[in-house]
């Protein structure tokens, strides 16, 4: 049922997606502004295929004057029209634009290859092709995307030195962090991304078995997926990304259901070069959405700052700024840090003392929301996923709570959970949630992450240190924060067998807390 579900909602959102960039796509298209008209083209990838692709250069382009050149893949799923009005705004300022739909999806040729090698291969024939075709300058060659565009740009750069800018938006770097994070299937994410791949492409042999391998749980097939992974992520190829140094801007959604922001931290944290962090409220690539209708939006204008001054070498101020910039998840503005460690510098624990004891399999009520849904009420409403932490039954859900705090509390970074789970079976899973309760004992859901073990002794403790999903939430002073945990999550395949219990203790020579990090004052 949560598949079917999941297949469904993937059909709504490429719908309603196609459907809402048609205005701006015509808008584009009838050639207004100081940008010369689009040419859609077919460009000649890897192995022959053939990529459909929309082309915009400045108006008067005559051939005697190069410009940068920008190049975007089309994220997952969404047709060429995607970046029309984004297309335009750069070429009125001066930019040769070429977006093309990835190999696999829409009319373009081939079977999807999931950001694999011959993607990359048709990222850099796209290139080629812009630099004998249109008035681009070799030495001015960036990439951009959103979400697969994101991922595809990321790997290009590091196997094409011609790229000297990039804007990864609600991308990831590391895959298998992003959609396996804590050796757990994300259920809801994965069954999108797959739906999605079906219902608008052609998905490859190679995809169809890890898909299935992976929603299927197959442990015997854990190796070669996260090998598949690993070749697919930009975190893999870390060295060459520095040794070619582009400059790199990161931007992503708190709430990323498909790419959560603990994973594009730490990859930009180790990054050389020169670089940018962007964190705003909102779920998968609702950051970017209003820019790509042509409407104002903060993500996109910073990605043409970045390339301006990266490109055009504009002096703009780019980077003299904070390079992590971060917007909390209220009406606060932006706050700028040096680096994401800034972020994290100051931490509160508090303990979570005493014994729980839970049977698993049951959903007690505590749950991380719906994939896409679920965080885009929280950007627009402030209104995350909520529960009554006093009516979680405490046979299925472990719960502790801090004090009341006298003052709000500034939640930045990345909270740690640190327990002993003692397990009665050798598999199982569970979901630790961070919540802000009011008086009422309504928590509203400010972060959470599932743990997922194999291998154990039945009756043996072990300790477990969880990373939740980054996150900046301001809990009002008056409120305190609550831990819980359960075994099951709609967005998550557990692998609790049937009967089967956990207890969460606290010994008294490791005890059991919750680390938080809160702003420094």
């Amino acid at each position: 049922m949560r598949s079917a579900l999941s297949y469904a909602v993937s059909a709504a959102l490429v719908a309603g997606t196609a459907l809402g960039l048609a205005p701006a796509a015509h808008a584009a298209a009838s050639g207004s502004g100081t940008s010369g008209p689009i040419r859609f083209v077919d460009i000649t990838g890897d192995g022959g295929t053939v990529l459909k692709a929309n082309v915009v250069t400045p108006a008067g382009a005559d051939g005697t004057t190069r410009f940068p050149v920008i190049v975007l893949p089309t994220s997952w799923a969404v047709p060429q029209i995607e970046y029309l009005a984004q297309a335009k705004k750069l070429a009125d300022s001066g930019y040769v634009v070429v977006s093309y739909n990835s190999r696999g999806f829409w009319q373009s040729g081939g079977e999807i290859e999931t950001a694999g090698p011959r993607d990359i291969a048709d990222a850099s024939r796209v290139i080629d092709w812009a630099l004998a075709n249109t008035p681009a300058d070799p030495a001015k060659v960036g990439m951009a995307g959103v979400s697969y565009g994101a991922g595809i740009s990321l790997l290009t750069a590091a196997h094409d030195k011609r790229v000297k800018a990039v804007a990864a938006l609600s991308g990831w770097a590391d895959l298998i962090e992003s959609i396996y994070s804590g050796r757990t299937q994300h259920l809801q994410a994965a069954a999108l991304l797959g739906g999605a791949g079906y219902l608008t492409g052609r998905p490859g042999p190679e995809l169809q078995q890890v898909l299935g391998d992976f929603l299927a749980s197959d442990l015997d097939k854990e190796d070669e997926m996260i090998a598949w992974g690993r070749e697919r992520s930009a975190v893999t190829y870390l060295d060459a990304i520095n040794a070619n140094r582009p400059a790199i801007m990161l931007g992503n959604a708190w709430g990323d259901t498909i790419f959560p922001p603990n994973q594009f931290a730490s990859f930009y944290e180790k990054l050389s070069g020169p670089k940018r962090l962007e964190f705003r409220p909102g779920d998968h690539a609702t950051a970017e959405a209003t820019g790509l209708l042509g409407l104002p939006n903060d993500t996109w204008t910073n990605a043409h700052r970045w390339f301006d001054h990266y490109l055009k070498g504009a002096d703009n101020g780019v980077d003299r700024e904070q390079p992590v910039q971060l917007k909390p998840r209220s009406d606060a503005g932006y706050e700028g840090y040096p680096d994401w460690k800034s972020v994290n510098a100051n931490h509160r624990k508090f303990a979570l003392t005493g014994t729980e004891h839970l049977w698993a399999n049951v959903d007690s009520g505590a749950d991380g929301g719906v994939v896409m849904l679920s965080n885009l009420l929280d950007q627009f409403f402030q209104a995350p996923p909520a529960a009554s932490i006093p009516l979680l039954p405490r046979a299925f859900a472990g719960v502790w709570q801090s004090e009341r705090y006298g003052t709000a509390q500034r939640v930045r970074g990345t909270a740690r959970l640190h327990t002993t789970v003692t397990p009665t079976a050798e598999s199982g899973t569970f979901v630790a949630y961070l919540y802000d309760v009011g008086p009422l004992g309504i928590g509203k859901l400010i972060s959470n992450a599932p743990y997922t073990f194999h291998g154990r002794a039945p009756g043996k403790a072990f300790s477990v240190d969880l990373d939740l999903f980054s996150t900046a939430y301001d809990v009002p002073a008056g409120h305190r924060l609550a831990l819980v945990v359960d075994t099951v999550d709609p967005l998550y395949i557990e692998h609790n067998p049937t009967g089967a219990q956990l207890t969460f203790s606290s010994p008294a020579a490791d005890p059991s807390y919750v680390s938080v990090p809160l702003r420094a004052e």
